[in-house]
């Protein structure tokens, strides 16, 4: 029987709103340009039939459920996912606990239970390479037949490519482990970014003239990229600075552990407690093992330099 519905249930989370919902769902872990076509895609669709836009994501990621072991890194953390969202066309973001008993429903229950009947969806718009439900067995050829059960408008929306090969979380993951920070930015469509807590390090930049500020990486799972000097901006206090950022070991003095470390340009003060945010601009150069002290302090100089060329207008 066809299901026509566009109330919203009680429990949903929703605010009550008697219009039609063009829903999609997904981890959208990175909120990447791919993500970004299926976003405008359902907000198009609903302003045509002055209907509601409603995103259903999951946190946590699903396969630390399913499989643990398997599990990526992430892109964006749940609070990093709603301010990029905040940014979309949506109307609304739905954020769905996934649990083992939610990983055992089958496409069919997933899509009767909490799109049908808690979000009361009209139209569903998933990306080429979708799957969900148990076992990732909801593609688009099961969404098909789900769809004619039940009378809800479905739509697949094409990939989007960054030169010959598509935009997808793996594929930025791959690029920021490999220190492809460019590629990973376009492919995102905005600067990788990174936050956490100021806490208190060794003093060592602080001894060579140039003082850092050590980062507690916020977010459980979040992917750190590769080791090597960064340009950044970092948003420190409510206002804006130019950072030359290191990321790993610190093999000019053995026996460190590594660290996220980023020295901002002209500027003094303690930041220690400080929660700061860094957009990651432009990849600098590898982690390298100096020969002296005084030879890491001119490789510094040297960054800092690069730094306030990349960035010097672009804050």
């Amino acid at each position: 029987m066809a299901h026509s519905s566009s109330a919203i249930a009680p429990g949903s989370g929703l605010p009550p709103d008697d219009r039609p919902a063009v829903v999609t769902v997904g981890t959208f872990d990175g909120v990447h340009l791919g993500h970004w076509s299926v976003l405008r895609e359902i907000g198009e669709r609903a302003l045509a039939c002055d209907g509601r836009s409603v995103l259903v994501t999951f946190d946590p990621h699903p396969l630390r459920i399913v499989r643990p072991e398997a599990a990526p890194p992430l892109l964006t953390t749940p609070e990093e996912k709603k301010a990029v969202l905040a940014e979309s066309p949506l109307d609304y973001v739905v954020f769905v606990s996934f649990t083992p008993e939610l990983s055992r429903y089958s496409p069919r229950r997933f899509v009767a239970e909490y799109l049908l009947g808690r979000v009361g969806m009209n139209q569903l718009v998933i990306g080429y390479d979708h799957g969900f439900g148990r076992g990732r067995s909801g593609d688009a050829a099961t969404l098909r037949t789900i769809a004619d059960e039940f009378g809800f408008g479905l739509d697949v929306v094409r990939a989007v490519n960054a030169g010959a090969a598509a935009i997808s979380s793996t594929s930025i993951r791959r690029a920021l482990r490999e220190g492809r920070l460019a590629d990973a930015n376009r492919g995102l469509g905005r600067p990788y970014s990174l936050a956490g807590l100021v806490v208190r390090g060794e003093g060592r930049g602080r001894r060579l003239g140039f003082p850092t500020a050590n980062l507690h990486v916020a977010g459980e799972g979040k992917l750190v990229p590769a080791a090597g000097i960064y340009a950044c901006r970092v948003t420190a206090g409510g206002r804006r600075r130019m950072g030359a950022l290191h990321i790993g070991p610190r093999p000019t003095f053995p026996g460190l552990a590594p660290t996220v470390e980023v020295h901002l340009l002209d500027f003094a003060g303690d930041l220690y407690g400080a929660r700061i945010h860094l957009e990651l601009i432009a990849h600098l150069r590898p982690v390298e093992a100096f020969d002296s002290a005084s030879a890491l302090k001119e490789a510094m100089a040297r960054d800092v330099d690069r730094t306030r060329k990349l960035l010097g207008g672009r804050l």
